[in-house]
């Protein structure tokens, strides 16, 4: 960036340009990437000083005409506010641009941000789980302020409009997402009733979803297309090695995406050889580190992992390093799919691919049950039905009725 021309100039960007490169350098981002920051910052300089700005009056929406200028202008693949993001957090931090005033929140608002505080806090859920329930309650709140014409979405809620909504799920939705959408409401229902919002605990008092538990066989996989997922991996290249440790992760110990997303570096006790997991309700539970397990992961810290202030064992590829999501675990697993010429899948799908080769493998339930970290020995169960040839043995034989 400091090879530019402009950064030479006069221009008011041009004594921030040498500080925002070693900040950018200090981050971990490519030559290529600080290149590329440095043409941005370039082009937003020349147009501060052809629309007569100073520093002090850049702001997120004169950052937007900026960018509109550029895509006016014909530029292909023109940066995002995004990209810009971390110039203006710069010039903040240097005290260049003044910080943005934040957003009022309105009522609703203030009211979804006490649910999502209650579902982290109190309730210790998975933060996929936090995003779902906290998309539902935006969707029904508003929908209901809207519908009838109220300011929040909760006045004057009761028992009989509740019952009405779920008649309507179940009418217009399959059995699983109408399930869903109930989990979802209730919930909600039992914050209100909680946060003194309703008087009424309406959520206790919802009537279930009519289903048979246990009508479908658990979705699964054969052990020879989890193993040609895991050699998918390039393990030659830095994504290769960190795709498969996760990927190892996930088949082997059978993890979730979050419980992936959440090991820490002090999670990992090499000496006694196990993995501290972080699941759902804040429990915690130690499992035994299987050697190809622990090489893999060995592998992607001693070669690939930058070095970088979060405790987080998997981070992002990109600089700057920060910890992935559930979802980016999901889209590793769909992308070694791809490259494997097999069917998407989830990575739900490797758990439940686990607990069907132990079993075959003569494991008993309860040790399913112990690897898989269920609560409830009646989730483990339904993995019984897939063992047919066992089911064969015990079943009766149907008596003839003589006529």
């Amino acid at each position: 960036m400091g090879t530019i021309s402009w950064t030479r100039g006069d221009g008011p960007l041009a004594p921030f340009a040498y500080g925002f490169k070693q900040e950018l350098m200090g981050f971990g981002y490519s030559p290529s990437q600080v290149k590329h920051y440095g043409v941005l910052m370039g082009q937003l300089n020349r147009w501060l000083c052809h629309e007569g700005f100073v520093v002090s009056d850049l702001t997120r929406g004169k950052a937007e005409e900026f960018l509109a200028s550029l895509q006016t202008g014909g530029q292909r693949r023109a940066s995002t506010l995004a990209t810009l993001d971390r110039l203006l957090d710069h010039l903040r931090e240097q005290q260049a641009i003044p910080l943005e005033p934040p957003n009022v929140p309105t009522t609703r608002d203030e009211l979804v941000a006490r649910y999502r505080h209650h579902l982290v806090r109190d309730r210790g859920l998975m933060p996929t789980t936090v995003v779902r329930y906290e998309r539902f309650a935006k969707r029904f709140l508003a929908g209901r302020a809207s519908r009838i014409g109220v300011e929040i979405g909760v006045e004057n809620l009761g028992s009989a409009e509740v019952n009405d909504y779920l008649l309507q799920a179940s009418s217009r939705l399959v059995v699983e997402s109408a399930k869903r959408e109930a989990a979802d409401l209730r919930a909600l229902l039992r914050f209100l009733y909680l946060d003194g919002t309703l008087k009424t605990d309406l959520g206790s008092a919802m009537p279930p979803m009519a289903s048979w538990r246990g009508t479908q066989l658990p979705t699964t996989m054969k052990s020879t297309d989890v193993d040609a997922l895991l050699a998918s991996c390039d393990r030659t290249t830095t994504s290769g090695r960190r795709d498969y440790a996760i990927l190892i992760l996930l088949a082997r110990l059978g993890l979730r995406s979050g419980e992936v997303a959440a090991i820490q570096l002090g999670d990992l006790d090499w000496r006694g050889g196990e993995i501290l997991v972080r699941g759902k309700a804040r429990r915690q539970d130690r499992l035994p580190l299987p050697v190809e397990v622990g090489e893999a992961l060995a592998s992607y810290l001693s070669n690939d992992r930058p070095a970088c202030e979060w405790p987080q064992l998997i981070l992002t590829l990109y600089a700057p390093p920060r910890p992935l999501r559930p979802q980016s675990i999901a889209n590793v697993v769909y992308s070694a799919c791809r490259r494997a010429g097999l069917d998407r899948v989830g990575g739900h799908r490797l758990r439940h691919a686990l607990a069907t080769e132990m079993l075959a493998q003569g494991a008993s339930l309860i040790e399913i049950a112990q690897v898989l970290r269920h609560s409830d020995i009646a989730t483990t169960a339904g993995y019984a039905k897939i063992d047919r040839v066992a089911l064969r043995s015990v079943a009766h034989v149907w008596p003839e009725v003589a006529r």
